[in-house]
Order: C-alpha cells, then structure tokens, then sequence
C-alpha cells in the first residue's frame, strides 16, 4: 500500500486547490469533534446542536404550556418539571387563588380560580404562560387564561394501576371506598359500595382519568360516544404521555418543546413504598378493566398513539441513545444531590420543606439533600426534591409577594 503524500508547497495553477481543500475539511471537522465533546461534557443533547451544522438557529423553546395534570399517574413529576421551568425562565404560571391547593377541583375549572387572574377596570383576563396544577378540564375557561399558541399536553396511567393507587391514596376521602377494606373486594361487588348520590367526591373512583377530561365518568362505554370523546381530545391535545413508559416520555416531550435536557430530567415525586402497593388478583384486574372501561379505552387509543408519535420521529437505536442519556444524567443528579439514592418515609426526612403530603393508607416517600453542596447546587437540588405543594407555595410566593403565603397545615 502506497504511503499517503502530504500536500506540499507547490506553484498553484488555475484548477488545482486540493490541498487547500484538504486543510480545510480538517479544520472544520476538529472544530465540529470539539463542540461534539463540549456538548457532552455540559450533558446537552447533541440533537440539539444538529440546526447549527444545518445553517440555521435553533427555534426558541416553548414557554406556552397548559398540562392537565391527571389523579395518580405520575403528575406530581411532571408538574415539578414544568414549576422548575417557570422559575428558572422567570414565567408566569396559573396558580391557585387564595388558600387553594387546587384549581376548583372536582369542578369543572373556571378563570377565577386563578390568582391575579383579573385586572382593574373592564380589560382582559390576565393570560398566563404555564397551567399545571389539578382541574377538570374545561376548554373554553382554560383558553380565557392562556395564550392561543398554547401547547397542551397530559398523561396516563393503565387503570389497573391507577385505580389500585387512588384505592390506596383516597381510601378516607371517597365515599365508595371508605367501608371496604380492599379493591379486590370493592371490585366484586362496585355498585354495592358506590353510589352517583355521592357526587364528585366519588370521581375518584371511578374513569377518573376520562372525568379529569371534563367528561361524564359514569357514562356508557358505548362506541359513537367514545370515539367523539376521543376525537375531541385529540383535535385538543398536542400530546399524551404514558406513565409507564415515563423515560421515553420525557425524551418525546423535551423535543416537542425543544428544551434542554436537565429540563426534564427529574426525580420521582410522590410515590408510595412499596409496602403500601396493593398487588391485585387476576380477576379483580379484569373486573377494574371493566368498571373503568372509558379510562381503559382512553388509555388503550393514546398509548397506541404516543408510540406511533414516538417511531415516527425517532429510530430505535436513537430512542435508546436519548432514553440513556437521560438516565445517566437522572443518576448524575442523585448522586451530586441526595444523601443516599434511596427515598425516605415522612420520619426519615430532615428537612420539612422536603416532607410530602400523606393520604389514606399510602406511605409517600420524599428526599434527604446531601449536606456539603455549595449555594448553587443546592438551590438545584432542592428544587428537584420539593413537593408539589410547598413548590406551589414558595411559586406563589414569588408571583405574588403583596398576598399572605399559602399555609401548609400539614408541616
């Protein structure tokens, strides 16, 4: 095999530029190795910086965002994204008016549930950049608040699981559940234990999911009324997440908004030990498809779909590039930010501002921060362990510093 020649000097004749070509091709590729390096040093996704080679800018990322944050299915994590994301934009954000924890829950939600929602004089509402925090969705009261670019998006749970959680978690609040000592039992016999006398306080038991959308719960699973249903959330919707697959989620949702990656890197947020997790009996996990079947027929149409959205715009072997740089960069985070990778029970944690709060017979677990982090890297990992509740409260805080605090009666 011959050697390869180096260029040299030689008298340049008309057509003849190959060295300087060569030399040329090497420096932009070493540059475009180094950004590559750089980018992952700084733990960006690469994907990101691909417009710059394209010879344009990257767009901006979305700031206009109505997430409705359905009961039991991994939302707490999510709206702990979406709360980071305000304060570090400085955005505004939808927040519950007064005392509230809630935007007018188990109501369908209304403007006015929202703080500073109203202006002096006869002028506009106010319009918000972010709403996250739990309502009954109610489109054109929802649009009085937020922009018209709004990107709206969701998620959910199987209804197996979900029902299982909202068992555990509303056991003393809901009507349906408060004499039965398990689901199993619940589910071989529901109409003995629920009863539409009751009203919204039942939601929670039963298609929560499909009544979160603003929709009768105790309708008949029949096929026009679904598919419209179905079809309305779709026409609304911009994207549905599952919480099962909560990784490859989180990888579809940051390029739809085109955020960065430690934007929807998080930790997991008000879940259960696993000693308060009910494992059901085959039957009673029929049973629960059927008792809740316009959830299951909500979950079985958007599950299909997210992972036709998700193919479509990624290749497997780049999904699992993405999904793996998220959890390598979640594990990063766990280790520069919590004493140990374990969660604690409401004991263990030191901090009160870290404590979750606890419902029914479930045991929600929470974060001890390390002790030697520096100002910066504490305020991030704070952030990141706050419940939804006191993150709403110090939001409220920033928003609106002329207004008592929320109080937290629990802490």
């Amino acid at each position: 095999m011959d050697p390869v020649k180096p260029c040299v000097k030689a008298p340049v004749q008309a057509g003849s530029s190959s060295c300087v070509l060569s030399r040329r091709f090497r420096a932009v590729l070493l540059l475009a190795l180094a950004v590559l390096l750089l980018a992952s040093f700084l733990h960006r996704d690469v994907q990101l910086l691909m417009p710059l080679f394209r010879g344009r800018a990257e767009e901006p990322p979305v700031t206009n965002i109505m997430f409705l944050k359905t009961h039991k299915t991994a939302g707490s994590t999510v709206l702990n994204i979406l709360y980071r994301f305000v304060e570090s934009h400085n955005l505004s954000a939808a927040l519950p008016a007064g005392p509230r924890v809630h935007l007018g829950y188990p109501w369908l939600f209304l403007a006015r549930y929202v703080e500073g929602v109203s202006r002096t004089g006869a002028g506009p509402l106010r319009r918000f950049n972010v709403m996250c925090n739990h309502l009954r969705f109610n489109l054109p009261e929802v649009q009085k608040v937020m922009p018209k670019d709004t990107f709206y998006f969701s998620i959910l749970r199987n209804p197996v699981s979900q029902l299982e959680s909202s068992f555990i978690y509303y056991k003393d609040f809901v009507p349906a559940f408060r004499h039965v000592e398990s689901l199993d039992a619940f589910l071989a016999t529901p109409r003995t234990h629920y009863k539409a006398s009751a009203g919204l306080r039942n939601a929670y038991a039963r298609n929560s999911m499909w009544f979160d959308f603003g929709f009768d719960h105790d309708a008949p699973a029949e096929e026009s009324y679904v598919r419209g249903r179905l079809a309305e959330v779709e026409r609304r919707f911009h994207l549905l997440l599952i919480a099962e697959h909560f990784d490859e989620s989180m990888v579809l949702l940051r390029r739809r908004l085109r955020w960065r990656l430690d934007d929807v890197v998080a930790f997991r947020l008000n879940a259960r030990s696993a000693g308060s997790v009910t494992r059901l009996a085959p039957k009673s996990r029929e049973r629960a498809k059927r008792w809740c079947a316009l959830d299951w027929r909500l979950y079985e149409h958007f599950n299909r779909s997210f992972w036709a959205q998700l193919h479509a715009e990624l290749g497997p072997r780049q999904l699992r590039s993405e999904v793996e740089l998220l959890r390598a960069r979640r594990r990063e985070l766990t280790v520069l930010c919590l004493q140990d990778s374990a969660p604690k029970n409401k004991t263990q944690i030191t901090d009160r501002q870290l404590r979750p709060y606890q419902s029914g017979r479930a045991n929600i677990l929470g974060y001890n921060l390390r002790q030697d982090l520096d100002a910066a890297m504490l305020r991030t990992c704070q952030r990141m362990a706050m419940p939804e509740i006191q993150y709403m409260a110090h939001l409220y805080s920033l928003q609106f510093p002329e207004k008592p605090p929320k109080k937290i009666p629990f802490l």
